[in-house]
């Protein structure tokens, strides 16, 4: 029997009988798992909901899923993985994924009931990198937000409540 980590969804179908696509889980290729777990129960102050070894792990966050995938596991223990079918490098080739640059284009986006607040706390754990000061923006959909690098270098947006 194979266990997924991942959030598993009931077969959802559309009045017309079609499959519906829902989500999943958003996972990050991380090239220091445990770092990343640190930092990512340090800003979501939670515990990690399931983890494979030192493989995959998946956070919660009101429902949603972010999984942190260790970028370097299936290479280092070749004999814990079984796959099956044809290899594509484009995307199996988890220590190349790891080892490319992250050029910034995808961001994950949190909310918070105050915004203040969280910036304070975010900035007293000392695990951010390159925060930001908080920041408005205005285009056609006003809001505040600040962002942070997590150890990978992939960009966290919070936005929330704020008042000057």
């Amino acid at each position: 029997k194979i266990l997924s980590l991942r959030r598993t969804v009931s077969g959802s179908r559309s009045q017309a009988g079609k499959n519906m696509i829902t989500y999943g889980s958003i996972y990050l290729i991380a090239e220091d798992f445990d770092q990343s777990i640190s930092f990512y129960r340090a800003l979501f102050e939670k515990d990690v909901l399931n983890q494979n070894k030192n493989r995959f792990a998946v956070f919660d966050i009101n429902g949603l899923t972010l999984s942190i995938m260790n970028g370097k596991f299936d290479r280092e223990h070749p004999d814990e993985v079984h796959t099956e079918g044809e290899h594509c490098a484009l995307y199996d080739d988890f220590t190349a994924i790891v080892e490319a640059p992250n050029c910034g284009k995808v961001v994950v986006n949190l909310s918070v009931d105050d915004l203040r607040a969280e910036y304070e706390r975010i900035r007293s754990l000392g695990v951010a990198a390159n925060l930001t000061a908080i920041r408005y923006i205005n285009a056609g959909s006003p809001y505040y937000y600040f962002c942070l690098k997590d150890p990978d270098g992939n960009t966290i947006e919070i936005t929330g409540n704020y008042e000057k």
